[in-house]
């Protein structure tokens, strides 16, 4: 019988991508082998035989998230979900979260600065100008961090003291529709991987350091307190990854007066180079996508759909 194929698909990052092909062509003895994925045709309905594929790039490249929807459609098991992957946002994952009980830093919505191209005013004779500031304000309060509601990779992130502040650079966000968030004001804060939804690596983070030392520090709580935020940050990060079906995520808490509030939970291609996480948090997510990824070839069926959805799709098409 011909061995099961992983691929990974990636771009630029270069130790984790080949960490895992060797870890799963060491684990797989022979019966599931990996590779980097190679296309050099895309037809339509065409099975190019994975079993498993994970994603690191596609959101930098459409004809990779187009490529990776059709091998989908043919049975491979696409980590993460091109589809719900395609359809996620940052604000809506809020919503959800708020919804299940997760601690969140106060957020509003805001339409963007410049209209869309092909729009005019009356394309939002819907939306009500000026917006309710006084309420905004209020319920969010300053300092706040204003964000792309759908954005990545700390991009068009900004810190704002005053009202001034976020006009100003609002002005600077263009078409991008924007997240304003409370600030929480934590004394720890930690950054979580989450594989297969149910294996789960916590890792103290400082993300006011240089991005090469935001792993080099320490939880500053201790003991029973410790403990138990712990037992809530793994909790909570399986619970939020149930609901959204991504198997290979970061999650982020911000935690302050022992409460951990979820900051940021979409990160379908999150960080995983060696230089930056250092080698026992490499070693970990290395180990465990290579695990997991070997438990799912050899699940797959071919040409059955084999693509991961969380609850609150499953819950909300029955």
């Amino acid at each position: 019988m011909a061995p099961k194929k992983v691929g990974i698909l990636f771009g630029m990052e270069d130790t984790f991508p080949w960490a895992f092909i060797d870890k799963v062509n060491e684990l797989g003895k022979g019966d599931v082998v990996a590779e980097a994925v190679q296309i050099d045709k895309l037809e339509q309905a065409g099975d190019y035989g994975y079993a498993v594929i994970i994603d690191r790039i596609s959101q930098d490249v459409p004809f990779y998230r187009a490529y990776l929807k059709n091998e989908a459609l043919m049975g491979t098991y696409v980590m993460n979900n091109p589809f719900w992957w395609s359809a996620d946002e940052k604000f809506f994952n809020n919503c959800l979260m708020k919804t299940l009980g997760i601690p969140l830093p106060n957020t509003v919505l805001l339409p963007s600065k410049a209209m869309p191209e092909n729009t005019t005013e009356t394309s939002f004779r819907n939306l009500k100008f000026p917006q309710d500031w006084d309420y905004i304000f209020n319920y969010v309060g300053f300092p706040a961090y204003i964000k792309p509601h759908d954005g990545g990779g700390w991009k068009s992130v900004y810190r704002v003291e005053n009202a001034e502040e976020l006009w100003e650079k609002l002005e600077e966000t263009g078409e991008l529709v924007m997240m304003m968030q409370e600030e929480i004001v934590f004394e720890d804060y930690y950054r979580v991987y989450c594989l297969g939804k149910k294996h789960v690596h916590i890792m103290p983070y400082e993300p006011r350091n240089p991005h090469h030392l935001r792993y080099v520090t320490e939880s500053k709580y201790e003991g029973k307190q410790l403990k138990d935020i712990l037992k809530t940050i793994h909790d909570y990060t399986i619970k939020m990854n149930e609901a959204l079906g991504y198997d290979f995520n970061t999650v982020e808490f911000a935690v302050k007066d022992g409460i951990p509030y979820a900051i940021d939970f979409c990160n379908p291609a999150p960080d995983a180079d060696l230089k930056s996480v250092g080698e026992e948090n490499f070693a970990w997510v290395v180990e465990h996508a290579a695990k997991f990824a070997i438990e799912k070839a050899k699940e797959y069926k071919p040409g059955k759909p084999n693509i991961s959805w969380g609850s609150f799709v499953k819950n909300t098409i029955k």
